[in-house]
Order: structure tokens, then C-alpha cells, then sequence
């Protein structure tokens, strides 16, 4: 990595699923599980993906349009239960963990910005033995969710770090979005939900397809 007085982030934040943790064809089926429970019409695996990241309602309104509002809840509960049921199947990537340990030891301020529930994500960072990796956390359900620049805000201000020394780091158009919103610079991982095509309208500095390759952007440009 790095030295500090070459380095130009001081922040780093990282989307969850499907950037840290390998969950996204187990979100996509959960999504696709929950529609059929239903009686709903199920998206095919490029729509179910897509809405990784986003927050639960905005999800449901994007899969099911028509689906009453009233019933989101529902959707929800279906969702949860067939998630749960496989979420301690869902590794890391690897080399996530030790890309976090680099990171720390070379005195970054690592977040998370995530689609996720409070109590989703502190489980799985429970689960990952992560709780004391990132110096905060933003999730879904605690402002607005994706892309509103809401997240990336807090964890900025909260960290007392400046925009032009974030670098946002996700799977997602979401992710990147987000990071445009809220004027940081984002990178792309190739590896998770959505397909890199889409990445070149929000302008990352970089489109990597392994966590090797990331880490490797990040020694010579972080």
C-alpha cells in the first residue's frame, strides 16, 4: 500500500454483498423464492440481481410493480425466510478478509455502505468476525438508502473525512451512483451482482474482477 503522505483516499468504503461477501446468487433465489411463494411472476436471474443493494422497498417495487403496496410486507417476510435459511452458507470472497487486514495495518479508515437491514449486516459481521474492522457503518434502514447520497454523507462526516479523500468500492450501478451523488470517486468490482457493461456511464476510476485485482489497484493508486 501506499505510505500516508503519498496515498490519495483517507476513506475507504466498501457495499457488502456481492463486494465483500460472495451472497448474490443466494439474494437473487431468495428474491425469486419469495415472488413464487406468492403466486407472484418471477424475475429471471439479470432482473433478481439487479435490485442487490437497493433498499428492501425499492427492491420489491422494482421486481413486482404491480404487487400492491400493502402486500410488501409479505414479500419481505417470504424473502427472509428462505435467505436465513442459507445465509451461514455465504463466504467472503476470497481474500476479502485479508485485503481489510492490509488495509488497516496501512492506517486507512475503512466503512460499509450497505443495502442491508441493521441487524442483517451486524449478524454477518458477527458471523465474519468483522465487528472491529470498519470504523463505521451505514445501512438500508437508518436514512435513505441507495444511491441517495445519504450513506456515503454520514460516513463521511461521522469519520471527518472530505469527499476528494473517499473512494466508494461496490458490485453495483447502485454503488456507483451512490459514490456520484455524493461527488466521492467510486470503483467497480466486476465479480458480484451486476455486469461490468453497465459501470462505464458512472465513470469509475477502475473496473477490477477479483479481489486480487482490487487489491492490487489499491497498492498502487489508494
Amino acid at each position: 500500500m501506499r505510505d500516508s503522505a503519498r496515498r490519495r483516499f483517507q476513506l475507504i468504503v466498501f457495499d457488502w454483498d456481492g463486494t465483500l461477501a460472495d451472497s448474490t446468487t443466494i439474494i437473487a433465489q431468495a428474491i425469486q423464492a419469495a415472488l413464487r411463494d406468492m403466486g407472484e411472476a418471477v424475475p429471471d436471474d439479470r432482473a433478481a440481481r439487479y435490485v442487490i443493494g437497493l433498499g428492501l422497498t425499492d427492491a420489491i417495487r422494482t421486481v413486482a410493480p404491480a404487487l400492491s403496496t400493502q402486500r410488501h410486507p409479505e414479500v419481505a417476510a417470504h424473502y427472509r425466510r428462505h435467505y436465513l435459511a442459507r445465509e451461514d452458507d455465504i463466504p467472503l470472497f476470497a481474500g476479502a478478509a485479508d485485503l481489510l487486514d492490509e488495509l488497516a495495518r496501512a492506517d486507512y479508515l475503512l466503512a460499509v455502505a450497505t443495502g442491508k437491514s441493521r441487524m442483517g449486516l451486524d449478524r454477518v459481521l458477527a458471523r465474519n468476525d468483522l465487528v472491529r474492522r470498519f470504523h463505521a457503518t451505514r445501512c438500508a434502514d437508518e436514512g435513505f438508502p441507495k444511491p441517495h447520497p445519504d450513506m456515503l454523507l454520514h460516513l463521511m462526516d461521522r469519520l471527518g473525512v472530505r469527499a476528494e479523500a473517499t473512494l466508494m468500492i461496490g458490485d453495483t450501478t447502485h454503488d456507483l451512483e451512490l459514490a456520484r451523488n455524493a461527488g466521492v470517486a467510486g470503483v467497480a468490482v466486476a465479480y458480484g451482482a451486476h455486469e461490468a457493461a453497465g459501470f462505464a456511464r458512472y465513470a469509475p476510476l477502475a473496473t477490477v474482477h477479483s479481489v486480487a485485482e482490487l487489491s492490487a489497484w489499491l497498492a498502487d493508486n489508494g
